[in-house]
């Protein structure tokens, strides 16, 4: 398979997953989120879309510097496997917390979430350092949803009793 096509899958694939978690969260950012109890640190809603582009666009472009090294280059099938993973683990997170309305069940999900871009960031990084630093945004921004989801979750949790 040629370099440029390499590049292609490599990007399509998480904007896809975007894309797709964008038709979970539709209807929940329309008539549920605006409903919620939200910490004072939470972002307006613009700027979600212009950091999900870049934070697709970038783990693309990390997964395409793994890919290129070959499929048996040392770790990069484990590497792009737990990618995958992770990537999957993405898509859900959208499902559990707008599609279905459960932020508990979703803080739960972006903790394993969290992991997972950890493991790969540090398999990425084995394999070419630039592919690991490209993920390091995304982490870090994972690392700020899971503690907005968290404090989302407690605002609004049910009353106990």
């Amino acid at each position: 398979m040629n370099t440029t096509l390499k590049l292609v899958i490599s990007v399509a694939a998480p904007i896809a997953v975007g894309g797709l978690s964008g038709f979970a969260t539709a209807r929940g950012v329309a008539d549920w989120y605006p409903t919620l109890t939200k910490p004072p640190f939470n972002p307006p809603a613009w700027v979600f879309g212009p950091v999900w582009t870049a934070l697709y666009i970038m783990m693309g472009v990390a997964a395409f510097l793994v890919w290129r090294r070959g499929l048996d280059g040392d770790g990069v099938k484990v590497a792009l496997t737990v990618f995958a993973v992770q990537l999957a683990l993405n898509g859900l997170w959208s499902i559990l917390f707008f599609g279905m309305q459960a932020p508990g069940w979703a803080l739960v999900e972006i903790i394993l979430l969290w992991i997972a871009i950890g493991i790969t960031t540090v398999l990425f990084w084995r394999v070419t350092p630039a592919a690991g630093g490209l993920l390091l945004p995304y982490w870090g921004w994972v690392s700020f949803a899971t503690v907005l989801n968290a404090s989302l979750w407690w605002l609004n949790r049910p009353p106990v009793g």
